[in-house]
């Protein structure tokens, strides 16, 4: 599969990781598990600025492998929301790899929607609030 070579994005960054040796499946590419966890970190960080409070995962809408992970890339994830409704939201993320030292490239590797419900302490939905002026 040949890489498909771009800049990262000039949105504000969510997240930036880079992978460890134990991230490793047997191919020697990081699992796609540790990404899936990594997306939905960052997804839920808008989603919890935006509801002001606790937020869980309801769905995973799309979920897109587009190139492996390697050990040594540095991992960039961009969070942004796409929807809101009256107690849900639904987030994109697109996540990129910096690798190749020497030449450095970024390389888009996992693309995903998901939606998350604001919830009170109790676990019950509750309405988003309403958007504030002036956002972080």
């Amino acid at each position: 599969m040949a890489e498909k070579f771009c800049s990262l994005p000039s949105r504000d960054l969510t997240l930036r990781l880079v992978p460890k040796p134990a991230d490793l499946n047997q191919n020697g590419d990081i699992f796609g598990g540790w990404v899936m966890a990594q997306v939905d970190v960052a997804g839920a960080i808008p989603a919890w600025r935006r509801a002001r409070g606790r937020v869980v995962t309801v769905s995973v809408n799309s979920f897109l492998f587009k190139q492996p992970i390697s050990v040594g890339d540095i991992v960039s994830f961009y969070a942004e929301i796409i929807r809101v409704g009256t107690t849900s939201l639904t987030v994109r993320v697109e996540v990129y790899a910096e690798r190749n030292h020497d030449a450095p490239i970024a390389v888009k590797v996992t693309e995903a929607e998901l939606t998350y419900v604001a919830i009170d302490d109790n676990g019950n939905k509750r309405p988003l609030p309403p958007e504030m002026a002036g956002k972080m």
